[in-house]
């Protein structure tokens, strides 16, 4: 055994061995069901059409920012400059998959997308297996449990067999994002992989640069007051500039890659995409603007399911439901936001990583349950990991587990079939 900020891991050989054999039988086990299973009971791999990733893949492969692709308006996320085709989404997937395309091609690529997203999906749940150990939950139930919560219990599994542009980041971000919460519970969190991993995931999802609010708190010592904070200012203002070091080279990409589309650093190419024009007139009241925030909220909170007819007509509302219908089991993590100052660090973090999407005009267009949320979710995962750590996972807990898994298998069998 040995000593760890939080309490003590175990590091016996043995221990190890299985550890790790449980992480690559998760991460199997995921691909399957997501990757194999499910397209088979289909009867084909659904595919939203969309391989945006894979196409900028192959133009970076080639030295260019632009797509070439046949697309043009009427088709939604593009813009035009001159006779280019470019899209707004972040780099970084893209630069994931350079090697995928690289080795098999682009267009046997865009055939195993789906296998694509099903793996990503199966390394993030393994994370959040990883995760929850270092948080303390030592039960291997009750953290199969909270794995089960957030790999099939979440809005992870229904845009995992959905595929497209829109969710490859979400998921890539989420896995990055779990994984420096992990490195943040390890005994010398190490600042400058914190910055990477944060920056990467930045490079997915941009509202994810506010989750650098509880990465600077880590490597500034995890203070429980402005008391703490100040005895051990030197020892923090290093852990910053490691973190900074570590995060620098993905903003400087983020402003460059800006500016070679567009012309520049702060043109991310949102407000020029084509929109249908519903859309289109939303955008026009604001890219982030109050006035969505109720939308979103509805979205987030209030919408439910269609319940018309006999319960085999009923359906979910393709703009978004609520996590209360979808990921109950998710809240209960929130009863540590009282019981200690890196339970209030990781909901300010997650809080401050949902504001920009709970502003912005989308919504998130077609989407089963509230995809946007899984920004948030790793560090809602942690504070149930937390709570588990402290009080187990009672039979309360594991019947809305139980809820959320079904509502998403209900909401997974739905976004293949729209």
């Amino acid at each position: 055994m040995r000593a760890h900020r939080h309490g003590v891991l175990p590091v016996a050989a043995g221990e190890l061995a299985t550890a790790s054999s449980m992480v690559i039988a998760i991460a199997l086990a995921v691909f399957l069901i997501d990757g194999i299973l499910i397209p088979r009971m289909n009867g084909h791999p659904f595919n939203a059409g969309r391989p945006d990733y894979l196409y900028m893949a192959d133009a970076f492969l080639h030295g260019r920012l632009w797509l070439d692709v046949p697309w043009r308006a009427p088709i939604n996320d593009l813009i035009m400059v001159g006779e280019h085709v470019y899209v707004p989404f972040q780099p970084f997937p893209a630069l994931v998959l350079m090697p995928l395309v690289w080795l098999v091609g682009l267009h046997r690529s865009i055939e195993l997308e789906p296998l694509v997203n099903a793996a990503l999906t199966g390394v993030t749940v393994a994370l959040a297996w990883v995760l929850l150990g270092r948080l303390g939950v030592r039960r291997w139930s009750n953290r199969l449990w909270l794995t089960v919560l957030f790999g099939f219990g979440t809005v992870i599994w229904n845009i995992t067999v959905r595929g497209g542009v829109w969710h490859t980041a979400e998921i890539l971000a989420a896995g990055l994002t779990l994984w420096a919460l992990a490195e943040s519970r390890a005994s010398r969190p190490r600042p400058w992989l914190l910055g990477i991993l944060g920056g990467a995931a930045f490079l997915c999802r941009a509202p994810l640069v506010f989750a650098f609010v509880y990465y600077a708190w880590v490597v500034a010592g995890s203070p429980k007051s402005l008391r703490g904070l100040r005895s051990g200012a030197a020892a923090g203002a290093r852990g910053l500039a490691r973190l900074l070091a570590g995060f620098a080279p993905f903003l400087l990409g983020f402003f460059a890659y800006n500016w070679g589309r567009f012309g520049s650093p702060l043109e991310t190419g949102y407000a020029l995409a084509t929109l249908p024009p519903w859309l289109e007139a939303l955008r026009a009241q604001g890219l982030f603007a109050l006035r969505h925030l109720t939308m979103n909220l509805d979205y987030l909170f209030l919408r439910g399911p269609i319940l018309k007819g006999s319960p085999d007509q009923w359906s979910p509302g393709v703009l978004g439901m609520s996590v209360l219908y979808t990921s109950p089991a998710l809240l209960v993590g929130l009863r540590m936001l009282w019981r200690s100052a890196e339970a209030r660090m990781l909901g300010l973090a997650g809080l401050l990583v949902l504001i920009p999407t709970l502003l912005y005009y989308g919504g998130g267009w077609t989407q089963f349950g509230y995809r946007y949320l899984l920004d948030s979710i790793p560090f809602w995962l942690a504070l149930c990991g937390l709570a588990a750590a402290r009080f187990g996972v009672g039979w309360i807990w594991r019947a809305a587990i139980a809820w959320s898994v079904v509502a998403n298998a209900w909401l997974t069998y739905w976004a293949t079939r729209i």
